[in-house]
């Protein structure tokens, strides 16, 4: 870390974030472990966290202008930040409830965790037309989400973002429709 990353109060890097690119760079390597951290510890998921932080700080550096030195008095934007990381990880949850909710009132089965292996096994399947369809079976989102993520290799944010959910839930169905497949697969195999 450089030295004049101590030197700069919160306020004054927040305050040149239009103008000086690096300046929203050091405020972010300020603060990204304890933010990590304070949502590491509430969502007990690595993945999901650096997911969430990743939220927090795009809405940080979108309201770096809004930010109010006065209100805290020290200049520090600590408050300000795990009050917009508070609120990220509450906006997660509300959309996580809605998707959870309505999975129970589906009487889905909860999204089974795959590893490699199994993604290459509903992988090698591609090279039949029976993957195409049991992909054509799954419902929409699932599909969605599995032609998105797997086949054209696109990240869980661009996808959230695309689909109109969040990360989370594509990744459940990224989860789940992956997990539909293998279990259609083995079926497959089992009965030629």
């Amino acid at each position: 870390m450089q030295a004049c990353e101590h030197v700069r109060s919160d306020a004054e890097l927040l305050a040149r974030t239009r103008v000086d690119a690096e300046a929203f760079g050091v405020f972010y390597r300020r603060y990204e472990r304890p933010i990590l951290g304070y949502l590491l510890t509430r969502v007990r998921d690595g993945e999901i966290a650096a997911d969430l932080t990743s939220e927090v700080f795009a809405a940080a550096l979108e309201a770096a202008g809004s930010f109010d030195p006065g209100r805290g008095g020290s200049g520090s934007a600590s408050g300000w930040l795990f009050t917009i990381a508070y609120n990220t990880l509450v906006s997660s949850f509300r959309r996580g409830r809605v998707a959870e909710a309505a999975r129970r009132r589906l009487g889905a089965l909860e999204p089974l965790a795959l590893d490699d292996q199994d993604i290459e096994r509903v992988l090698t399947l591609g090279s039949s037309n029976s993957w195409l369809e049991l992909l054509a079976e799954l419902p929409a989102g699932e599909r969605d989400a599995i032609l998105g993520r797997v086949v054209d290799e696109r990240d869980y944010a661009e996808l959230a973002g695309e689909l109109g959910c969040s990360t989370l839930v594509v990744r459940k169905r990224v989860s789940r429709g992956l997990a539909r497949l293998r279990n259609a697969g083995e079926r497959s195999e089992t009965n030629p």
